[in-house]
């Protein structure tokens, strides 16, 4: 089938819509057919000089299209006949980089309109970096840049893609931007800036496909076996079979896809019929906070039909700016950390075609410092008597103050004890009455400006205030050795290890322990007695693996003290210390 020839075979859900579908399809032109070239249909009045005026800001080029098309009489030109434009013709547009992030390589185009190689890229990508026509971007794991043409519309190239910039071209001095994407690899998402000039181009081609629009927001995928996916979220899309022209036997050749429908091109070049896209997952139960350091972690409920979603955080709504991205087959959002700050979540379902549903966005806040203590004494749901007992946890180098809460219920509604500018992580519980209470503490450091700025809430941890039993005589007093023993604990998520690091310096270049655990807990009774240093790295399911967190210091003493609680001394005076 000719590109300009009315499209044939339309299924009936089509045809009200087949003006629109011829309108797009009239603009799409193939490599394999005519090259880089746009048809235009023959109006009455229309000469080959004023062509050249319209579309190439070039009246003095109008041989070249007579040549071109084998015009006789260049001012005499049959109406309804197709005069083709060569595209390298019209006047070269450039795109600029909107935001990059990642490993990101633009290779430039040679002087015979290909793309260049690595070699060739000296000055690394950087918002406002210009691309040239013809440019070639490709896009490693983790990585993601946003690229601004020349009309304002928005392309987003997804991590692991190539995608050259195939045209960017004027229709004439002032007209509209002709574009046109060639994605080898990958995946794009593309916001078109809207226009009424029928003449207007933006398409987005795969090896087997090839979609046209005015002005809308959708995206396309080409998969590792050939297969092209096409999703509409504003606007219509048009998709055509990229064979040649010619349709597939018994297939459709051509779809126009609404508002919220998608399709599939298979690897032979079937186009599939429209279908809706799956809804928007439900994020209602995700966190809309995160304070877990080194590690993004969210879970997606799991939603009929869907096979796998895919997932992006970025700085801003429009998703220009994305950080992280992935497809995730069971819902379970993985991700190395970022910086505290404010943040954006859409997911995504994908249907078992391989076809992206509506997404989902919501902000999503990261505040993971300064790091919460880890908790001393006493244990989860242990026992703390009303004489004197209190609450310990470890310190965190850099913080001034910490911050610790006691409450009768997890959900801290009301709490008993608020405690904000504690000089040390420890609290005394001994005016509150005996009964079940939970307790959690946070680190708070002073900001240049003065300001305090509190980190998150370590996980609440329930204690038990008891009744102190009657002092026994102190003939039966026997030196405590409590303090030589340290108890560690801190909330985990299931199936995670850690590793632990002991030190008696901060900077931990001579461990005195590295070790590996099952459990997030960690007991040590055999330690000499000093200050020791202690970091912990969360050794995740997924395979990806935290930062090392920031130190704490522990404090492991003698353990030798008379009856009356003192140290014991020697002949000289000094404390007698554990070996």
């Amino acid at each position: 089938m000719h590109p300009s020839a009315p499209l044939q075979r339309l299924p009936s859900a089509l045809l009200a819509a087949g003006l629109v579908l011829s309108a797009f399809a009239s603009t799409l032109t193939f490599a394999a057919d005519r090259g880089d070239e746009i048809p235009h249909t023959v109006q009455p009045g229309d000469t080959l000089e004023g062509l050249a005026q319209s579309y190439l800001a070039a009246p003095q080029l109008w041989p070249r299209l007579q040549a071109r098309n084998k015009v006789k009489d260049p001012k005499h030109l049959q109406p309804g006949s197709v005069v083709w434009i060569p595209v390298d013709l019209q006047p070269a547009e450039s795109a600029s980089v909107e935001f990059v992030h990642g490993d990101v390589k633009a290779l430039p185009p040679t002087p015979h309109g290909k793309p260049g190689n690595a070699a060739t890229t000296n000055a690394p990508l950087a918002a406002g970096s210009t691309l040239a026509e013809g440019t070639k971007l490709e896009v490693g794991p983790d990585a993601f840049i946003a690229v601004r043409l020349a009309d304002g519309s928005i392309v987003r190239v997804n991590a692991q893609s190539d995608v050259q910039l195939r045209q960017l071209r004027r229709r004439g001095r002032a007209g509209s931007v002709q574009s046109v994407l060639e994605v080898q690899r990958g995946s794009v998402e593309s916001t078109v800036t809207p226009s009424s000039d029928r003449l207007r181009r933006f398409e987005v081609r795969t090896p087997r496909a090839v979609t046209s629009v005015r002005g809308t927001r959708f995206g396309v995928a080409l998969s590792e076996e050939g297969k092209t996916t096409a999703a509409v979220l504003q606007g219509a899309v048009a998709v055509q079979s990229r064979t040649g022209g010619i349709p597939v036997p018994g297939n459709t050749p051509a779809a126009l896809l609404q508002p919220g429908q998608g399709l599939a091109v298979q690897a032979d070049g079937t186009v599939g019929s429209p279908r809706p896209l799956l809804p928007a997952p439900d994020l209602q139960t995700l966190p809309k906070a995160v304070h877990e350091p080194g590690l993004l972690a969210l879970d997606v409920p799991p939603q009929p039909e869907s096979v796998a979603y895919q997932a992006v955080v970025a700085r801003d709504a429009d998703l220009t700016q994305v950080l992280r991205s992935g497809t995730f087959a069971n819902g379970r959002l993985r991700w190395p950390g970022l910086e505290d700050g404010p943040y954006y979540l859409s997911v995504r379902s994908v249907d078992a075609a391989g076809i992206a549903g509506l997404p989902a966005t919501q902000p999503l806040t990261i505040k993971t410092q300064p790091v919460p203590p880890l908790y001393q004494q006493p244990a989860a749901a242990g026992v703390v008597s009303n004489a004197g007992g209190q609450l310990l946890c470890t310190q965190v180098p850099g913080v001034r103050w910490y911050r610790i809460q006691v409450a009768a219920d997890a959900a801290f509604t009301q709490p008993a004890l608020d405690e904000a500018r504690l000089d040390s992580c420890r609290l005394s519980v001994a005016s509150l009455p005996v009964g079940n209470y939970f307790w959690r503490a946070a680190s708070v450091r002073e900001l240049a400006q003065g300001q305090a700025d509190q980190g998150p809430f370590a996980a609440a941890q329930s204690f038990v205030l008891a009744q102190q039993p009657p002092t026994l005589s102190a003939q039966s007093m026997q030196a405590s050795d409590g303090d030589t023993t340290v108890n560690l604990r801190w909330q985990a998520q299931a199936g995670q290890r850690f590793r632990l690091q002991l030190a008696r310096d901060i900077g931990f270049e001579k461990p005195t322990l590295d070790t590996t655990l099952d459990e997030p807990q960690w007991t040590a009774a055999d330690l000499a007695a000093g200050t020791y240093f202690v970091r912990i790295q969360v050794l995740d399911p997924s395979g990806l693996q935290s930062d090392f967190s920031p130190p704490r210091s522990i404090r492991v003493g003698t353990g030798f003290s008379t009856s009356s609680g003192l140290p014991v001394s020697d002949s000289s005076g000094e404390a007698v210390r554990r070996p």
